[in-house]
């Protein structure tokens, strides 16, 4: 006499293939009923069938919510970071098996980078105490340090304010002047960079590796003097690689109707690409990105 015990797997008897599909979620081990047989109907009860379609879908179970979890990371980093273009379609296509290798080939060698986000904290506590210092010591240096992190913080307005008073107070050093150039440069006020710029370069035309320099030409370039600006930039490029001094160059360019030039200059800061190391491509990436905007709009 035989005995059909029921157990929860597919492959736990030779007679699974004779059943109908209805049954074939169930399992039939085929025992008989005499006395030795009474050990192999215990450790048939005692252990669990192996089902590789259950497994399957347990493991696709606890894969599933940590599959869209790393997705959304890799696309949050793709857009703040852009890089390759084809990324995006591997982190959609691939799902999160994608958006892990994603992570490990894109967003940890990032992590480098993110130690300028977490300066942040500690750079808005001290602007809160430079704050409160200035209220009882208005010196020339706490107004200066206060507007270089102002400056960092891209609070410009505030950081041109906090120079003028540091100025007024001393005015021995080029750097205040400088950076509040820099800082009427990045707000588009061009008129007032270019005083601060000219006393800059005219005593070091190196100063801060001649960005000084391409800055006032780009500042030229802007306020309707192109001669100055086109021999500036020209002086500035023999010896300086800087995409930012580069891609002004071929914005000038191309106001100038050169554009076959400011395809020339864009392209260059593209071709140093292949060349660079990882840690300065991921650096240089705005830059990437704006000099291919220019030769889309130029074509």
């Amino acid at each position: 006499m035989e005995l059909a015990i029921v157990q929860g797997g597919p492959y736990c008897a030779p007679e699974y293939h004779s059943f109908s599909t209805e049954q074939r979620d169930k399992t039939f081990i085929m025992l008989t009923l005499s006395m030795p047989n009474w050990p192999r109907l215990h450790r048939a009860l005692a252990a669990p069938c192996y089902s590789p379609i259950k497994r399957m879908g347990s493991l696709i179970f606890l894969f599933f919510p940590w599959g869209l979890i790393l997705q959304a990371v890799a696309i949050v980093h793709f857009i703040r970071r852009r890089p390759d273009g084809y990324w995006l379609w591997i982190i959609i296509f691939f799902g999160g098996l994608g958006a892990l290798i994603y992570i490990a080939v894109e967003v940890i060698p990032d992590a480098g980078l993110m130690r300028q986000s977490f300066k942040v904290f500690p750079r808005r506590r001290r602007i809160h105490e430079l704050e409160s210092a200035i209220l009882d010591n208005p010196s020339a240096g706490n107004y200066e340090e206060l507007a270089d992190l102002y400056l960092e913080e891209g609070k410009y307005a505030r950081a041109r304010q906090c120079y003028d008073k540091a100025i007024s107070s001393r005015t021995d050093s080029l750097d205040p002047f400088y950076r509040r150039g820099m800082a009427a440069t990045f707000m588009d006020d061009f008129t007032a960079a270019i005083p601060d710029l000219e006393r800059v370069v005219a005593q070091d035309p190196k100063y801060d590796f001649q960005r000084a320099a391409a800055l006032l030409a780009h500042a030229y370039a802007n306020t309707g003097q192109p001669e100055k600006a086109e021999a500036l930039f020209r002086e500035v490029t023999k010896i300086s690689t800087s995409s930012e001094t580069y891609y002004n160059y071929a914005c000038f360019l191309a106001a100038q109707q050169r554009t076959a030039e400011a395809r020339e200059w864009a392209q260059r800061i593209l071709d140093k690409k292949p060349n660079m190391p990882g840690y300065l491509r991921r650096r240089e990436r705005p830059w990437f990105r704006k000099a291919s905007g220019l030769l889309g709009r130029l074509t």
